[in-house]
């Protein structure tokens, strides 16, 4: 069954790895000069942008869906929130600059691609990674970092099949 929080994890890593791949070309593209390079970064971070709402939505509803779990450390999935709200941001702005980038581009293939834009797409590149992997790196906490996972063993009372039974020497 497909729940928030499932849908949540299956689409959040899209923005993430876009923004990097984005970020890596751009790099290639200012070591290379390739005008393809260029293209290809800002068509990643168009990408980024057109996901980053649906990661963003899928997350709140899956927060609501949760409704503060035993398991998950008080504060963690707030904590979240609030760097996922900077990223949302971020990278829809990073991908409306990128998109409008990529089309005037296209449609002048004859031109060079003015520095401004080069600039832009570098900057709005590094800006999406350092936002969305901070994000991550929070997001990663709510299961990482739970309580319950430092435990020797597992709580009592746990339905059968939610805890393994201890393995036998």
């Amino acid at each position: 069954m497909l729940s928030w929080p499932y849908a949540h994890l299956l689409i959040n890593h899209f923005p993430v790895v876009l923004s990097v791949t984005a970020l890596a070309v751009a790099i290639l593209a200012l070591l290379l000069g390739r005008r393809g390079l260029w293209l290809t970064a800002m068509g990643a971070l168009t990408a980024a942008g057109a996901f980053v709402y649906p990661v963003f939505y899928t997350g709140g509803a899956a927060d609501h869906a949760l409704g503060d779990p035993w398991y998950i450390h008080p504060g963690t999935i707030e904590a979240h929130d609030s760097a996922a709200t900077i990223t949302l941001f971020v990278i829809l702005i990073v991908g409306v600059f990128a998109a409008y980038s990529w089309r005037r581009s296209l449609k002048r293939p004859a031109d060079l691609i003015p520095g401004w834009m080069r600039a832009g797409v570098v900057v709005g590149s590094l800006a999406a990674v350092v936002t969305v992997t901070y994000t991550a790196y929070l997001g990663g906490k709510i299961i990482h970092e739970a309580p319950v996972l430092e435990m020797k063993q597992p709580p009592a009372g746990l339905p059968a099949g939610i805890a393994a039974a201890p393995a036998k020497d």
